[in-house]
């Protein structure tokens, strides 16, 4: 065969090849994108319009609220079906059986938490009209899942299955997988155990002191300015949750309209209700309270019938069995023991742990945020959530009246006499919750004289509290920091955005100059370290992509971090990663108590100089040429479609270089970042400020995939389209025949 001819053989394969991957592309993933326009018949009572703006955002006008819902249900699921199911058998422990052996872990951590189990018993336990809310959601999401069986989403394709009819059931088990994230502490319970075995105890309980504190876990910032402090005159509230970033983003813009109730914002994938945002007559923003509300109890039981002893006696346990199934490899049996503090979590050498979790109590499952969509004052809204629940929040709020306030929100556990802080013998009787915090009880503010109040995780809870207070609270640097930016001048919805992006460390900032002083009197210098500490002292404390300082003296912090864990326990100081780190180690650099350290000059230089070496193995001798950037940089992967040979990486996002720390407003690390930024403007609905992480859509070929993407990670907003909706495309649900 000629050259010609074989080159004219190759292009015509090759262009067969493009025609074939063409077709598929047209097959699998550009014919599953949803229907914006036309009519389509669907068992809704009366008419629905279904309005897109510019970037995706659905605004339901339905004749009642559970027409609303049904259409949030079948529009959530046309743009994010594959991230709701993935979220279910995550919550429930499913997983595994559609992606194999990688997630056999997490199903049995879910499988030993007994989610599914706990959203049944809730589900039993809704209310009426809750009930038919939710179940109203489901019938939107089964409706789209029952037109679309042909084409569903490219990830079910690709994984070869096909999702099951969505159920009550699984939305909360949704909402529980939210509670699970925001509260565990477990880990941390056993961390400090470890060191307590083996460490100092003052020591060790000097560095897990329940109070002030800041590092690596989702929190949010919340705030309200009353009219005086505005330009209208009228209030601005501002949200921004801080949560692990995921693709497609964690949060759902939405508008739902329907006689009562005209409310948007952002909704949870799964779930129906707006979770945070504005009607118009209010506005709220959440953040996470961080209070305890799981404890470990070691116990006497024997495995072999479940008896174990309590209080003087023998109780049975439970027993409940379950069948992890993994594609392509053997089902995975679990037997779990159920005592009355809960599943045995955690076993080992003889010891059998259980788990205590407020998301497991008695009592039904209380969803407020129906209620609160709804709500026109501060009366009703504070009503609306004297049943919540959990995951435990602080909400702020504000009313076109005029009036701001907060309230602390959340099923929280008495604890007399003990913490809770490690595991605890359950077969005394003795470490026992004695009730949960009435809602009367619980912290709140309303109008107060300052005309600002903010939520920054710090401790909202007064000195003198009546109850025990056990949990991990924020420092309280952003909530200053915050107080000080609100009162410096007139707020303006631009100037509430900045502050959303302010990242000044005021302690990593302090922890700079006094690691200058003390390298400055040490000895053993060195050319690099001394260019180092040149950054540092010129530092304005801003934690900066492309500057070099924000690196030295975060890997500076992270060493010291270590050392004072080495000196409590030497052998667990790994172990230490307790969120109130900063706090801890700001308050022992201030005070420098004795019986730590013989020399606090030696210790800063000292790791100031292991910082600098560190850095120096990262990126390079010069430490003038670092980015902090390239440090903490984001990588935001597709979980099915990342797989694919050759295209999978154009379907991620980064890596990219992030401005920010543990420490700042704009609370960034290589995992959590803002989730979400929301400005509210009390003066004119429409002037407020929205937007997510990444984009409305998760479907790859959508124009609404990755939209939001630039803006997010530069700062800026869409405006929050609410009396004044520009259509860019209008879908209408007729009922039908």
């Amino acid at each position: 065969m000629s050259l010609h001819r074989l080159i004219r053989l190759f292009n015509g394969i090759v262009a067969l090849l493009l025609i074939a991957l063409a077709i598929a592309a047209y097959w699998y993933v550009y014919r599953p994108l949803p229907q914006t326009t036309g009519e389509v018949a669907a068992p809704v009572s009366t008419r629905v319009s279904i309005v897109r703006d510019s970037l995706g955002v659905p605004h339901i006008t339905a004749a009642n609220i559970e027409d609303a819902i049904f259409a949030q249900g079948f529009v959530m699921a046309q743009d994010r079906l594959f991230q709701m199911d993935a979220l279910r058998r995550l919550a429930t422990g499913e997983l595994a059986e559609v992606v194999g052996p990688a997630a056999a872990g997490s199903d049995i951590e879910a499988r030993r938490l007994r989610i599914r189990s706990i959203a049944r018993q809730h589900a039993a336990a809704l209310k009426p009209e809750e009930r038919r809310y939710f179940s109203a959601y489901a019938r939107g999401v089964n409706y789209y899942i029952e037109t679309h069986r042909s084409r569903l989403p490219v990830e079910f394709s690709l994984l070869r299955y096909d999702p099951r009819p969505w159920t009550v059931t699984d939305s909360i088990a949704a909402g529980l997988q939210m509670f699970r994230t925001l509260t565990t502490s477990w880990k941390q319970d056993l961390a400090k155990e470890a060191m307590l075995h083996e460490g100092n105890p003052e020591k060790v309980n000097t560095l897990f002191r329940s109070g002030p504190g800041s590092d690596e876990v989702p929190g949010s910032n919340a705030w309200a300015v009353a009219g005086r402090h505005t330009r209208t005159g009228k209030p601005l509230l501002a949200s921004d949750p801080h949560l692990e970033l995921t693709l497609p983003s964690t949060w759902y813009m939405n508008h739902l309209r329907a006689p009562g109730m005209d409310v948007t914002g952002v909704s949870l994938p799964g779930l129906p209700a707006v979770i945070i945002g504005h009607n118009t007559r209010i506005a709220w923003g959440v953040t996470n309270l961080q209070f305890d509300v799981q404890d470990l109890y070691i116990e006497k039981l024997d495995p072999a019938n479940g008896r174990y002893l309590f209080d003087g006696k023998v109780e049975q346990a439970r027993l409940e069995r379950e069948i992890v199934r993994v594609r392509g490899a053997a089902s995975i049996p679990l037997a779990v023991w159920v005592t009355r503090h809960g599943p045995i979590f955690v076993s080992g050498r003889n010891r059998f742990l259980a788990l205590r979790w407020t998301a497991a109590e008695p009592g039904g499952f209380a969803f407020p945020f129906f209620e609160l969509n709804r709500a026109s004052e501060w009366q009703e809204f504070r009503a609306a959530l004297s049943n919540y629940p959990g995951p435990a929040q602080t909400f702020v709020y504000a009313d076109v009246d005029g009036n701001i306030g907060w309230q602390a929100a959340g099923k929280l556990p008495v604890r007399s006499g003990f913490q809770g802080d490690v595991p605890m013998d359950g077969s005394s009787g003795t470490s026992e919750w004695a009730a949960f915090i009435p809602y009367d009880e619980l912290p709140f503010a309303f109008n107060p004289p300052s005309g600002i109040v903010v939520s920054a995780n710090q401790n909202p809870f007064p000195p003198n509290y009546k109850y025990p207070v056990q949990g991990n609270f924020a420092s309280g640097h952003r909530a200053a920091l915050i107080r000080k930016m609100l009162a410096a001048g007139r707020a303006d919805r631009a100037g509430m955005l900045a502050i959303q992006k302010d990242v000044y460390s005021p302690f990593l900032h302090y922890l700079a100059q006094e690691v200058v002083a003390a390298y400055g009197r040490a000895g053993n210098r060195s050319k690099r370290a001394d260019d180092a500490a040149a950054l540092l002292k010129n530092w304005n404390g801003q934690m900066e992509k492309g500057n070099a300082a924000p690196l030295v003296i975060q890997l500076t912090y992270e060493h010291l971090r270590r050392a004072l864990a080495a000196r409590a326990a030497p052998q667990n100081a790994l172990a230490y990663e307790y969120v109130g780190a900063p706090g801890v180690v700001e308050e022992i650099v201030r005070n420098r108590p004795q019986g730590w350290f013989e020399d606090y000059d030696r210790l800063l230089a000292g790791t100031f100089k292991e910082a600098v070496d560190e850095g120096a193995r990262m990126q390079g001798n010069d430490p003038r040429k670092w980015d902090y950037g390239r440090y903490i940089e984001v990588r935001l992967v597709h979980p099915a479609l990342s797989r694919v040979p050759w295209v999978g990486r154009y379907f991620n996002i980064g890596p990219a270089p992030m401005s920010g720390s543990s420490t700042t407003i704009k609370l960034t690390t290589r995992r959590v970042a803002p989730s979400m930024r929301m400005v509210a403007d009390l003066a004119n609905w429409d002037n407020s400020l929205q937007n997510i992480t990444i984009g409305q859509s998760g479907q790859i070929l959508s124009g609404h995939y990755s939209d939001q993407w630039k803006a997010y990670y530069t700062g800026q907003s869409f405006p929050m389209q609410f009396n004044h909706v520009s259509a860019d495309s209008t879908l209408v649900l007729e009922p039908s025949r």
